[in-house]
């Protein structure tokens, strides 16, 4: 019996490889809906570039810096690719620039779901614990409420993770998932920090 292909099972698969929509379901289609198999398909056909390129050293790049608001919110970024010379492509600055405009407007805390300290996670889930049992919600759902609440904190906390905020069917990661299958490097947003007039600093980085 033929699995249903949803537009989430694609979403995701986009997210993981970096392939196209046409892509990416019909990889899925071949796979009866099997995430695993159909990154194997994509893989054999060449197409998970994003997957194959995840490894590779990135030490070039840019550091951008952004104005906005009047200089009411600053943003600088340090996104990374392997080679000057795609450092320097127009491409490369253009996702360095969309994604300094990110931070400013979506104000993330963490660059990846890794860097989320594990005391946040804890502090976060017994928030969602508390609020569900003061609701008044049956003990038995309460770790699937703490899980929603903790997707839903990620969604909003990490980068990556983001809703791209020029395109509301692609997140910060499928972004540049589609850069590194246009330009053929491993690309990595390496650290940020964004100050905004009168609120605390955000910012994260890798020594």
């Amino acid at each position: 019996m033929a699995i249903t292909i949803t537009t989430e099972m694609i979403k995701q698969l986009r997210e993981a490889t970096g392939a196209g929509i046409l892509d990416c379901r019909k990889a899925l289609e071949q796979a009866n809906g099997d995430m695993k198999a159909a990154l194997d398909f994509l893989r054999e056909k060449g197409l998970a570039t994003a997957a194959k390129r995840a490894g590779r050293n990135a030490s070039e790049g840019i550091i951008e810096l952004y104005n906005h608001g009047n200089g009411r919110v600053g943003v600088m970024v340090e996104v990374n690719c392997e080679t000057d010379f795609v450092g320097r492509s127009e491409a490369f600055r253009t996702l360095a620039h969309e994604i300094a405009l990110q931070i400013a407007a979506a104000s993330p805390l963490y660059i990846t779901e890794t860097d989320i300290p594990a005391e946040v996670l804890e502090h976060e889930g017994k928030i969602a614990s508390a609020k569900a049992m003061e609701e008044g919600k049956k003990e038995a759902i309460i770790p699937k409420i703490v899980e929603g609440a903790l997707k839903k904190f990620k969604d909003e906390t990490v980068l990556v993770n983001q809703v791209y905020i020029r395109d509301e069917s692609l997140t910060v990661q499928s972004l540049i998932n589609e850069k590194i299958a246009a330009l053929g490097e491993n690309i990595v947003v390496r650290r940020f920090a964004r100050w905004g007039l009168g609120e605390t600093t955000s910012e994260l980085g890798e020594e």
